[in-house]
């Protein structure tokens, strides 16, 4: 009997992302499938919520909307900052990612998005924020997790 997917269940999948334009945003393609804890939040809700109840074999297309995924864009996490914030890098374009550290001493991405002079913008929004996600997912394995996976809340080996 195929086990159906939730809790604390190991899932192996093959994916591909797609946004609404149909690019290719990631996919498992050539490489070894995805394995992740089942409701540990390994993977973003709206896919767990969308793998819920399958099994493997299972073939499953599912459309994300960003509250589900990365979020909606938030207006205020992206700001205009001097040029001397960026201390040894000689050239700023758009496009190009930093790690940056917040006062409380948390890292997070930062993007650049424009470069006006000595005023850089930088969103630190996640990239796929605003974005509504497309995935066609193949389940490929599902098993019980081992004591020791669900202690640590993710899958080994």
């Amino acid at each position: 009997m195929s086990l159906l997917i939730g809790n604390n269940l190991v899932v192996s999948m093959h994916y591909k992302l797609t946004d609404n334009d149909g690019e290719v945003l990631d996919s498992s393609e050539g490489r070894e499938p995805l394995t992740y804890l089942h409701g540990a939040g390994n993977i973003i809700p709206g896919l767990e919520t969308a793998l819920t109840g399958k099994v493997e074999g299972d073939s499953v297309q599912a459309t994300i909307a960003p509250a589900d995924a990365y979020g909606e864009t938030q207006e205020e996490m992206i700001q205009v900052v001097p040029r001397a914030a960026f201390q040894g890098v000689e050239s700023i374009e758009p496009g190009m990612t930093f790690t940056a550290s917040g006062q409380d001493g948390a890292t997070q991405q930062i993007t650049v998005t424009e470069v006006q002079g000595d005023d850089i913008t930088v969103d630190a929004n996640h990239p796929l924020a605003g974005v509504e996600l497309n995935f066609d997912v193949q389940i490929v394995g599902v098993r019980e997790a081992s004591e020791e996976e669900l202690a640590h809340g993710h899958v080994h080996g």
